[in-house]
């Protein structure tokens, strides 16, 4: 295992110091946890928080800021984070108006936040919770019961952080969130594995010729395994799934053409070209796209396909300022 770092066991800790020293402006630390919320608290209104296992940067911490996520928690690599520095994180950002917790459905993502929500609750916090569910490649997985939760996550940070952003009570937020995750597919693919520094191995292995349809953003088995084919073809194969499982015609939508890592964004490119086309074909409306690494697997080669249908209240909340280290509207 070759890695660019000082030790295995300091990876998290040390991942968090150089986000918060490079962008002191946007995030501080909270405590000595591995979370990092706003570095200007906002005040009266609901505040967001989300997270997960590391290694999917600039997911959580990289979205924290104006318009997106009040705080993130990052557990160790591709493992969920444990209540108490999910707690922290929400004592850290309430500010008397709820917390809403974007939740990516993961077992253990899902009960640890559940179990922060829970103790949160009984310390006078009010405090809800919204699951993402996006990836439409398998119905259950190594990690999940039910569909996984993915790179159309981040339009559930960005729109329910507009949202909240305009003053709007816990409930709204809540159902702009929820409509973003009834709105939203995904599906992905990789040509090449990643390696946990824990466990000082690719996580699977692939053969020089072949691809994983359908793969988990910690490397979990797709659909199925076949032979390299050319980028307009894997784009067919994703498309398909993605258009068959939710209605598009005649819609508006987002396109987010997510990069897992270690995927040159001259390839992506040629991805969202012919997403583009096939759109085009379909008389769906591309109102604005997305495309470079916005929740990585570590150095995973491949890429993702989100399409997030939209409405006019989307459209405006989409569209609305945001000021992260990952993302940006202005």
């Amino acid at each position: 295992m070759k890695k660019i770092i000082n030790a295995v066991d300091q990876v998290e800790e040390q991942m968090i110091e150089g986000l918060c020293k490079a962008y002191p402006q946007y995030v501080k630390r909270v405590g000595d946890t591995h979370t990092v919320a706003r570095a200007k608290k906002k005040e009266g209104k609901v505040a967001l928080i989300s997270g997960g296992g590391s290694g999917h940067e600039p997911a959580h911490g990289g979205y924290v800021g104006e318009g997106m996520l009040d705080a993130a928690v990052a557990g160790a690599v591709f493992t969920s984070p444990t209540p108490d520095p999910i707690l922290a994180g929400i004592k850290e950002i309430d500010a008397g108006k709820g917390v809403l917790m974007v939740i990516k459905n993961y077992t253990g993502d899902v009960m640890n936040f559940e179990m922060a929500g829970d103790m949160a609750r009984d310390e006078g916090i009010e405090v809800d919770q919204v699951v993402v569910a996006d990836d439409v490649a398998v119905d259950g997985s190594l990690y999940t019961v039910g569909r996984r939760g993915v790179a159309g996550t981040v339009f559930v940070h960005k729109i329910a952080g507009a949202k909240a952003e305009e003053g709007a009570s816990l409930a709204e937020v809540k159902a702009v969130a929820e409509k973003v995750c009834e709105n939203v597919r995904s599906m992905s693919m990789a040509i090449t594995p990643c390696t946990v520094p824990a466990a000082g191995k690719p996580g699977f292995e692939i053969g020089e010729d072949e691809m994983e349809i359908g793969i988990g953003i910690h490397g979990e088995p797709g659909t199925h395994r076949e032979k390299m084919q050319e980028a307009d073809q894997i784009v067919d194969q994703l498309m398909t799934k993605i258009l068959a499982d939710l209605d598009f015609t005649g819609s508006e939508v987002a396109v987010m053409i997510n990069g897992c890592g270690a995927t040159p964004l001259m390839e992506l490119f040629v991805v969202n070209n012919h997403v583009a086309d096939v759109l085009k074909e379909k008389g769906i409306t591309v109102y604005k796209t997305f495309v470079g690494e916005y929740m990585t697997s570590l150095e995973m080669e491949g890429f993702s396909i989100s399409l997030l249908k939209l409405d006019d209240e989307l459209k405006a909340l989409l569209d609305a300022k945001a000021d992260t280290p990952g993302f940006k509207v202005v």
